[in-house]
């Protein structure tokens, strides 16, 4: 496989698409609207000063832009830790700091004006709790900082709050992990190998440049080139895997870590959520890649943290689209006016509640809010899953014909009898491809997002359950499993699994979806490879999704072993998926009847 993608698009794609840009669209039009009108702020001058060193306590020096009010007093501080470059977020830093705000934006370690070496997740806990500190301690602040910010962004949120240092009142991570293995490298034990090599290849040319600047005494416009010492650094594409490990070693080491060990457990957010002692508010997107992440995240807090004030001060904000699109439309839907949020204006307003104690409707919001697709609507809860939720099963039928959308197979509540089996053949060299869903970070080369699905649901490897068109409309809002009986002719392979809404008109839209990689399907842990032809079951994880299918459409479900390139391809053998260059075809089979009864599990809203 190729490890990174080196189009000129991909190259620079998370600082187009992830950087703090992405933040400021995705916000909360219609929570807004629903918060009791507060009086106009006093808008401040604004002071800037560029590239203030921050001490590490290793010795590293990172830097920061600070934007504060010029004023007398003391003011509140908004941190950003980001690895996009701190010089692309002078207009909103600029107008957060007139509203009453330091704002403090800071490059992680290894990146751009800040010293140190580059490398995900390793320092952001003790130079986030350091950069806390510091800010704190400045004179012009209160004494009280919050973090705000997404993707990454949100990374160095979660991981600086699991430190816990003294002075942070609260953050603001929108569209985030919980699991750095679980839900950020890999899914199901498949290697999510689009975003992988799409938002390291982001990242390797920051880390490239500066490798060129130290690596080489050529200086532009220099009319002698002293050519016996001149050393020009290779790029990946021309050194490959060496290449690689200058450049991006973190993901050599993530493929050659594919189950949840020592490696990843070290910074696991979900490990440590009785260790964040600050309120969070947390913002996920339906076709977001990292929604799983913040659901857990908001959970688990609620449910975890270190404080009575962090665990009653938790929120959580749903939106149809994150990294997939800045809305109203996500791929080929436009979800209207109304999904489309003001992040930046709900960041501030909620950090006006929580650090200036300005009394602004807040405070006694409902902790939950998310947009209900389908509808258009926004729909609010005291909790997550909301109230009302009841888990269904609908089970799989079919008369041994599931393949395609032309064949039999049908879903519905009544447990399967003795029915025939389903089966396909997987071939790796000819995987299914991937159309929409929750991908980052090249929308130019593969769209994420709502898409029609009738393209793959045509090919014979694709099975298909569906339901009959409803006949008054029907909600799910909450978590998605599939309970899957199936075989496979070889010692390992993949099980994929998609939600799907279908109009009448027959556009097949995708809502949400899993996989399972049939050697993790016990444990992450310790992998566990099949007898070929034995039945085993396998719960496949499809995340949530909040979805009204209007009177007239139906649910269909859609099963195969592959989605690539969202996730590498299941070579079907004992070998490494990530590293093995041989492969086999597999039969694979789906069994539904009494002693096998597989079943789409749908958190169904209300008695429907």
């Amino acid at each position: 496989m190729h490890y990174i993608a080196h189009s000129p698009y991909s190259i620079r794609i998370e600082e187009a698409i992830v950087k703090r840009k992405l933040v400021l669209v995705l916000g909360a039009v219609i929570w807004l609207a629903s918060c009791a009108a507060h009086p106009v702020p006093r808008s401040f001058k604004v002071l800037i000063q560029q590239n203030a060193p921050v001490k590490m306590r290793d010795g590293v020096t990172l830097r920061a832009d600070i934007y504060r009010p010029d004023a007398a007093g003391k003011f509140p501080v908004l941190l950003e830790r980001t690895p996009y470059n701190k010089a692309a977020e002078v207009e909103t830093a600029y107008k957060d700091a007139a509203h009453g705000y330091v704002v403090i934006i800071q490059d992680c370690r290894g990146r751009y004006a800040s010293e140190g070496e580059w490398y995900p997740f390793k320092h952001e806990s003790q130079d986030g709790y350091d950069t806390v500190e510091w800010a704190a301690a400045l004179p012009y602040s209160d004494g009280k900082v919050g973090m705000f910010g997404g993707s990454y962004v949100g990374a160095t949120q979660m991981l600086a709050a699991i430190s816990h240092p003294p002075h942070l009142a609260g953050i603001f991570p929108t569209v985030t992990a919980s699991n750095y293995h679980r839900n950020w490298t890999y899914q199901g034990g498949a290697f999510t190998q689009w975003f992988d090599e799409s938002w390291t290849s982001g990242l390797a040319q920051n880390t490239l440049d500066r490798q060129v600047a130290s690596d080489t005494n050529a200086m532009q416009y220099a009319k002698i080139v002293p050519l016996d010492r001149y050393s020009l650094f290779p790029t990946p594409a021309t050194l490959g895997t060496a290449g690689l490990a200058a450049v991006a070693p973190y993901f050599l080491d993530w493929i050659h870590h594919p189950t949840y060990d020592a490696y990843w457990q070290q910074w696991s957010i979900e490990a440590d959520y009785s260790r964040i002692r600050v309120p969070a508010f947390h913002t996920g997107g339906w076709y977001d890649l990292f929604l799983d992440g913040t659901l857990r995240n908001y959970m688990g807090i609620r449910d975890h943290g270190g404080t009575g004030a962090a665990r009653d001060g938790e929120r959580l904000l749903i939106i149809v689209g994150g990294h997939a699109g800045l809305g109203p439309k996500v791929g080929d839907v436009d979800f209207g006016a109304g999904s489309v949020v003001d992040m930046n204006a709900l960041m501030i307003r909620w950090y006006d509640s929580l650090l200036k104690g300005i009394h602004n409707g807040m405070a006694h919001a409902k902790p939950v809010r998310y947009f209900v697709m389908g509808k258009g609507v926004w729909a609010e809860a005291d909790s997550w899953p909301p109230a009302g939720e009841h888990p269904t099963n609908f089970y799989l039928h079919s008369n041994g014909q599931a393949n395609t959308s032309h064949g039999n197979g049908t879903l519905s509540t009544t447990k399967p009898a003795n029915e025939g089996q389903d089966s396909f053949v997987y071939d790796p060299a000819n995987p299914v491809p991937t159309l929409g869903g929750r991908l980052c970070c090249d929308s130019l080369h593969l769209e994420p997002g709502a898409r029609d699905q009738r393209s793959n649901e045509t090919r014979s490897d694709v099975l298909v359950y569906s339901t009959p068109a409803f006949s008054q409309d029907f909600t799910i809002t909450g978590p998605v499993r599939l309970v899957l009986y199936a075989s496979s002719s070889a010692v390992d392979t993949d099980f994929t699994a998609k939600l799907v809404d279908v109009s009448p008109d027959g556009f097949a839209r995708n809502l949400t979806g899993g996989i399972i990689r049939a050697r993790y399907r016990n444990s992450m842990q310790t992998p566990e490879f099949m007898k070929p032809g034995q039945i085993y079951k396998f719960d496949i994880d499809l995340w949530a999704t909040g979805n009204d299918f209007l009177a007239g459409h139906r649910l269909r479900l859609e099963i195969s072993s592959s989605n690539f390139p969202r996730f590498d391809r299941n070579l079907n053998t004992r070998d490494s998926p990530e590293t093995g260059a041989h492969w086999v075809k597999a039969t694979n089979i789906v069994y539904h009847d009494a002693l096998h009864p597989s079943a789409l599990i749908l958190p169904v809203m209300g008695q429907q």
